[in-house]
C-alpha cells in the first residue's frame, strides 16, 4: 500500500497580469518522500511554493495539502505546513528565545511543549547557545537555521522549502541534510527548492525540473538521465593504442571520442555489444585494461532540461 500523498498539485497556473508566471504545473509529493525542484531564477518555484502553502491563491487549477483544498482552506493549510521562504522576515528587535516563542504560541503550543520543542531543535541545529541573543546579532547563516527551527515547532507533516542550505557553511548544510533525512524517516513529505545540485541528488527521491513555468522533466535521478542524456555512454581503456580499435570499432558502435589509450561511445545495446566489443578487441592483440558506463552528471541533465532560447519568465518575488 503506498503512502498516503500530502501534497497534489494538478494542473496548478499563476497568473500576473497577463504574464504566466507558473503554468499547469502537475506534480505530487506522499509521506515520507522528498521531492526537489531544480530550475532557473524565474522558473516558477517560489511562486508555486507560495500557491501549495496557501499563501497565494492559484489563478487555475487545483491543490492540496493532506486532502485540504489550498483554496478553500487556507488557514488549515498553513496548519500542516511548516514553510522556509528564501526572505525569512525574522524579528530582528527579538531575542532567539522570544521569538520561537511567539510562533509557537500562535501554532497552540502549550508554555512547557513550547521551550521543549524550541530547545531540542536549537540543539538539533547547533543553535542552543545562542538563544537569548538578539536575532539582529545572528549571521546569515544562523538566521537560516532559526527560520527552519520556526518553520519546524509545530511538528507539520508536510514541509516546504526555499534554497534550505543556500546561506550555510558545510558543517551547517550537513546538519541541515541530515535533519531533514530523519523527517523523511518519521513520514514527513518534504518539497525543496535548491540550485544545488550535488545536494539535490543527495536528498532527492523524485526531481522536477521547472522552466518556464513548466514542468519540462520528473522522476527519479537515473530516470532522467535515461530520458535526457540519450544512450549509454561507455569508455574502453586499452592496454595498447587506440588507433587500431577505432576502425576495428567504427562499424560496432557510435564512437564519441578516441584518445591515445581509450575509446569513448554510446550503445543501444550494450548487454550485447560490450561482450562482443572486448572479444574483438582481445583478438586483435589490443588487451582491454578496464570498461566501465560513464554516468552522466545531474548537471548534465538538467542543463539540457533547461537549454531553451527564449526568455526565462519571471514573477515579482523570483527577481534578485
Amino acid at each position: 500500500m503506498n503512502p498516503p500523498c500530502m501534497i497534489e498539485a494538478r494542473d496548478l497556473t499563476k497568473d500576473f497580469g497577463e504574464r504566466r508566471v507558473v503554468d499547469r504545473v502537475t506534480l505530487e509529493v506522499r509521506a515520507g518522500e522528498i521531492l526537489v525542484v531544480l530550475g532557473p531564477n524565474g522558473a516558477g518555484k517560489t511562486t508555486t511554493v507560495r500557491m501549495l502553502a496557501g499563501i497565494l491563491r492559484p489563478s487555475a487549477g487545483s491543490a492540496s495539502i493532506a486532502g485540504l483544498d489550498v483554496s478553500r482552506y487556507p488557514e488549515r493549510v498553513r496548519e500542516k505546513v511548516g514553510v522556509l521562504t528564501e526572505h525569512h522576515g525574522l524579528y530582528s528587535r527579538m531575542r532567539a528565545g522570544e521569538y520561537l516563542d511567539f510562533f509557537a504560541a500562535l501554532y497552540g503550543l502549550r508554555p512547557a511543549e513550547r521551550r521543549q520543542r524550541a530547545h531540542e531543535l536549537m540543539r538539533t541545529l547547533a543553535l542552543e547557545v545562542d538563544g537569548d541573543r538578539w536575532l539582529a546579532e545572528y549571521s546569515k547563516g544562523m538566521r537560516q537555521r532559526i527560520s527552519l527551527v520556526r518553520a519546524l515547532l509545530h511538528r507539520p507533516p508536510v514541509l516546504m522549502l526555499d534554497e534550505p542550505t543556500s546561506a550555510l557553511d558545510p558543517e551547517s548544510a550537513h546538519l541541515v541534510r541530515g535533519l531533514l533525512r530523519d523527517l523523511r524517516a518519521q513520514g514527513c513529505a518534504i518539497l525543496a527548492c535548491t540550485h544545488n545540485l550535488g545536494e539535490a541528488e543527495e536528498l532527492a527521491d523524485r526531481i522536477a525540473i521547472l522552466r518556464r513555468g513548466q514542468i519540462v522533466a520528473q522522476g527519479k535521478a537515473q530516470e532522467l538521465r535515461a530520458e535526457l542524456a540519450g544512450l549509454p555512454l561507455f569508455e574502453v581503456r586499452l592496454g595498447k593504442s587506440a588507433r587500431r580499435a577505432r576502425r576495428l570499432l567504427r562499424t560496432e558502435v557510435d564512437l564519441v571520442e578516441v584518445g591515445g589509450q581509450s575509446i569513448r561511445y554510446r550503445s543501444a545495446s550494450p548487454q550485447i555489444q560490450n561482450p562482443r566489443i572486448i572479444q574483438r578487441l582481445m583478438e586483435a592483440g589490443l588487451p582491454v585494461v578496464e570498461l566501465r558506463e560513464i554516468t552522466p552528471s545531474l548537471e548534465s541533465v538538467y542543463l539540457r532540461a533547461v537549454a531553451d532560447n527564449g526568455a526565462l519568465a519571471s514573477s515579482p518575488e523570483e527577481v534578485a
